[in-house]
């Protein structure tokens, strides 16, 4: 396991997440809030941060949003809420990478962790891929359109890499949950539409509609090249 570290919220934590994290061999270092988090300093060999907002979910924002205002910003970010308290996650898109129910199953959370916070191993490949004005490097993990650098998270840019590597072919929510993120959970539906979400807002009103929503069914990028003029 890397020596990078996690940041944790709060201090001190869920003990089924301490017990989780030490079981994964993951290093971690919680605070008690977010004022803590500042004074501690963010190091860059930090990889991300979970964030437990099922007991008080307005503390757990305001500690989400010390994480976003660094220069050094710590992504990606899980936050840990329950069921009930889904819908407070609305128009919050830019506070979290993705979230998890509580209580978690130790294999759901260490499945997320590895999407969220693991990077591939295999070897680099010196390659990029376009469509039209949209272009992405497989080596270096960035994308940029009409020249202008896109400031993705790692997910954001795993489902931008599959929508472009994939152009005309329509899937369900379903499908790139299975796909992109690689496992299926409850509320996961509602994950592929907030990064569809994303990815528009950061790809710009001109070029938003790369993505496509087919009604009823899913979601389409670009078009199928039978198609094309």
């Amino acid at each position: 396991m890397s020596s990078d570290l996690i940041a944790v919220f709060p201090e001190p934590p869920p003990p089924d997440l301490a017990r989780t994290l030490d079981l994964a061999g993951y290093r971690w270092k919680a605070f008690s809030s977010a004022d803590d988090l500042s004074k501690a300093g963010i190091a860059e060999s930090w990889i991300g941060a979970i964030v437990c907002g099922d007991v008080d979910l307005e503390a757990a924002w305001s500690f989400a949003r010390v994480l976003r205002k660094k220069e050094s910003v710590i992504v990606p970010l899980l936050l840990l809420v329950t069921g009930a308290q889904l819908d407070e996650l609305t128009l919050r898109d830019e506070l979290f990478d993705d979230f998890c129910l509580q209580p978690f199953h130790p294999r759901e959370l260490e499945a997320r962790l590895r999407h969220l916070f693991s990077y591939s191993t295999a070897a680099p490949r010196s390659e990029l891929v376009d469509y039209e004005d949209l272009v992405l490097n497989l080596e270096t993990y960035q994308a940029s359109v009409d020249g202008r650098p896109l400031d993705l998270t790692y997910m954001e840019y795993e489902l931008l890499k599959f929508l472009v590597q994939n152009p005309g072919k329509v899937f369900t929510r379903e499908l790139l949950l299975s796909r992109v993120w690689g496992y299926d959970y409850y509320g996961g539906a509602r994950t592929v539409d907030v990064h569809i979400r994303r990815l528009r807002a950061k790809l710009g009103e001109e070029h938003a509609n790369l993505i496509q929503t087919v009604r009823s069914v899913g979601y389409r990028f670009g078009q199928s090249p039978r198609w094309s003029a």
